[in-house]
């Protein structure tokens, strides 16, 4: 993941122990996976990676570590949207239930998703208005991770998934991830569904 410039599994986060173990027996299969959030190095915008950001690389990523996948991905910032090899990108604004329903309407996104991954706005509201209208379109036996949760808002999540999640959607299992880094105690940390088969 780390040599088209994601910080999955380098220096900010180390998400790739998570995903080795989730991750590694699929490998081979030919998944659909869904990442919410490019990196947009456009620093008027608040998800902004910052000019020396990669746009694209944690898609990148993916295709190389599932080598028969599809790999799609969206972003408010329509600068950086592309398509490369078994990779296509469309416009999101996760914060718009209806800009969410238009996502899944795309003819490419109408199958479920083996994965689906939110790295977007990173904002409490912006997580939980994507999940609400894109868990559903995992497949049964598909996850969803919620990426880089920040430690102020954690109270707030386990409220949420307890008081909400449960009852809206009980064919998921949800879990809490708070990974230990002594470098980052800020935002290392994931939401990891799994929709039961």
């Amino acid at each position: 993941m780390t040599r088209h410039g994601t910080d999955k599994g380098q220096g900010r986060h180390n998400y790739t122990i998570i995903y080795s173990s989730l991750f590694g027996k699929l490998r081979n299969q030919p998944l659909r996976v869904y990442e919410l959030g490019l990196g947009t190095n456009n620093p008027t915008l608040v998800s902004s990676m910052g000019e020396g950001g990669f746009p694209g690389a944690s898609l990148r990523g993916w295709r190389d570590f599932f080598p028969h996948a599809l790999v799609f991905g969206a972003d408010i910032d329509q600068e950086v949207l592309f398509e490369d090899d078994r990779i296509r990108t469309f416009y999101c604004d996760q914060l718009n239930s209806a800009a969410i329903r238009d996502l899944w309407s795309q003819p490419s996104l109408r199958t479920p998703l083996d994965i689906i991954i939110d790295d977007g706005l990173h904002t409490f509201e912006g997580n939980v208005s994507f999940l609400s209208g894109s868990l559903e379109r995992i497949r049964p036996g598909g996850i969803y991770i919620v990426e880089d949760i920040l430690e102020d808002t954690i109270k707030k999540w386990h409220t949420y998934l307890e008081d909400v999640c449960s009852r809206q959607f009980p064919d998921y299992d949800f879990a809490f991830v708070e990974l230990a880094d002594t470098f980052n105690r800020y935002d290392n940390n994931l939401l990891v569904v799994r929709r039961r088969e």
